[in-house]
């Protein structure tokens, strides 16, 4: 197995296209991400975090990110994100904008696994409305993770046929750190691909033939024209993807 199959690309790059800069707010564009935005309002991406309540490095076109502590938003985000803490007693909880498993998970103390054992999901793919069990007995999950990622494909704008490999965050010299910001050894169970950014715009939704839906959200000095890389946290299970053409979906 070629190392470039499990080689991660971890170069931090400024988005192409600019969001819409405020004195306290940014709208996120594709390519922007929380470095580039950090440099380009003079603040740290801890500091963007911490105002806007996240609890990863992902972002998505179309948010509106708070960039100065002392915006009304920045107290207003803050006041909600405490109000929204549940109560020890809560047992379930309603998937909102923006949420993910791990800050979900956090938030009620538990692990991202057992919030996936709870409700027995496969993949770490939620939708604001969902109702999760956020404490009781773990159950087993309805499938397996290859039925999952082998599931009916979603309505798609654009498809294409792609050459894929497969990488790690553990290679020796890997950051973790995706071009788009996302931290994969943070976020082991975060579904992202690296692409061509000529072909798949970084920052798109994408579903992946034997892989399930994902984003575009990192690059590789291999991966150049109808070719990605799906992350896959486990080194053997990226060896075992090897390299096979599969379907990509574009979902926006």
């Amino acid at each position: 197995m070629k190392k470039s199959l499990i080689a991660l690309t971890a170069a931090l790059t400024l988005g192409a296209g600019a969001g819409t800069v405020s004195a306290a707010e940014h709208t996120v564009s594709k390519g922007d991400t929380l470095w580039s935005i950090s440099q380009a309002n003079s603040v740290t991406v801890a500091q963007l975090k911490q105002w806007n309540s996240l609890s990863s490095d992902l972002i998505y076109p179309g948010d509106v990110l708070t960039t100065s502590s002392d915006s009304p938003a920045t107290q207003t985000n803050q006041k909600a994100s405490a109000a929204a803490k549940p109560a020890a007693s809560a047992s379930t909880y309603t998937v909102k904008s923006g949420d993910t498993l791990y800050r979900i998970a956090t938030n009620h103390g538990i692990s991202v696994n057992t919030l996936m054992g709870l409700n027995g999901l496969n993949g770490t793919l939620i939708h604001p409305g969902q109702t999760l069990k956020v404490s009781g007995k773990v159950v087993q999950a309805s499938a397996s993770k290859t039925e999952s990622a082998s599931k009916p494909a979603p309505s798609a704008t654009r498809e294409l046929s792609v050459r894929a490999t497969a990488y790690t965050a553990y290679c020796n010299g890997c950051s973790g750190i995706t071009a788009t910001g996302i931290n994969l050894k943070a976020n082991p169970n975060q579904k992202v691909i690296a692409v061509d950014p000529k072909v798949i715009p970084l920052g798109t939704k994408v579903w992946v033939e034997g892989y399930g839906e994902a984003i575009a959200g990192d690059t590789g000095g291999a991966i150049k024209g109808n070719r990605i890389d799906v992350f896959i946290p486990n080194k053997s299970r990226a060896l075992q993807w090897g390299s096979k053409t599969v379907t990509v979906k574009i979902l926006d």
